[in-house]
């Protein structure tokens, strides 16, 4: 029986612990995806998203925890390391991707993504761009990058770059493509379009992916799995036949009922406070 993709298991962090600021963002937060699982993490501002995914990634160091990637324990790893399996999309488009470089230049380094030498030689070859513009062409829904090759990518607008960027997290195939609210900062057009090319690729490529997002109306059209966070713990999970059948108004339910235990405990907390300071 092979290993899951991605087993995350009883994953602990907090921020300024000890001092006034004092955050609790993970709280023993469990999750395996078996291959081709497209899992969409959604929870209000605080609830643990990015932060799971800054732990799985590797540019956030756990206090507690482990984390595999099919089968190995990537738990010490830096993130440089886990790069070579794991492509990613973040919220700002400048995130991705090099804005002094050339869409092509881009491009060429993505290919190249877990390699040790000789990152650039070669790779713009006549041979190879053609490469790069048949895959941009093939995958690019009208964007037109493929006509920009030459462009600095400083140049495109939001919704280019960050296509670029996905295109250049998933040119080489990941095992785990990580998407952090990767739509967030786009305009609606190019959400629209950012949406589906992520759809597009994922489903070609068969790619285990994570991805979170505000949005439920992309948690309740993108997926397999929908897991809600809350105070730094996976507190729901929708699969199967209800993530099918699955509603925004659903949602919506959820998150009042969170919103009523948060209500209900803070009423808690004030009275013990009057009763006890």
């Amino acid at each position: 029986m092979s290993e899951p993709v991605l087993a995350a298991t009883g994953l602990y962090h907090t921020f300024f612990p000890g001092t006034p600021n004092e955050q609790v963002a993970l709280q023993g937060v469990d999750l395996t995806m078996e291959a081709r699982a497209f899992v969409v993490v959604l929870g209000v501002n605080g609830s643990g998203k990015s932060t799971l995914l800054n732990a799985i990634a590797g540019s956030l160091a756990l206090d507690r925890g482990t984390v595999r990637l099919s089968g190995r324990d990537v738990t010490r790893w830096p993130e440089w390391r886990r790069a070579a399996f794991i492509g990613r999309a973040f919220q700002n488009p400048a995130s991705g991707s090099m804005g002094n470089l050339t869409v092509a230049e881009n491009l060429a380094v993505a290919a190249k993504r877990g390699r040790h030498h000789g990152v650039l030689r070669n790779a713009l070859a006549r041979g190879r761009r053609r490469e790069l513009a048949d895959r941009v062409r093939e995958l690019g829904l009208g964007l037109g990058l493929e006509d920009r090759l030459d462009t600095p990518v400083g140049a495109l607008s939001g919704g280019q770059r960050q296509a670029l960027t996905l295109l250049m997290a998933t040119l080489v195939r990941p095992e785990l493509l990580l998407l952090d609210e990767h739509t967030a900062a786009l305009d609606p057009r190019s959400t629209e379009q950012v949406v589906q090319l992520t759809e597009e690729i994922i489903r070609k490529e068969g790619l285990t992916t994570l991805m979170v997002t505000h949005s439920m109306q992309q948690a309740v059209a993108l997926g397999d799995r929908v897991v809600l966070m809350h105070r730094g713990r996976i507190v729901e999970t929708i699969g199967g036949a209800r993530k099918r059948q699955l509603r925004v108004e659903e949602l919506l339910d959820s998150f009042d009922r969170l919103r009523s235990a948060d209500t209900v405990d803070e009423s808690t907390a004030d009275m013990l406070r009057r009763l006890y300071i």
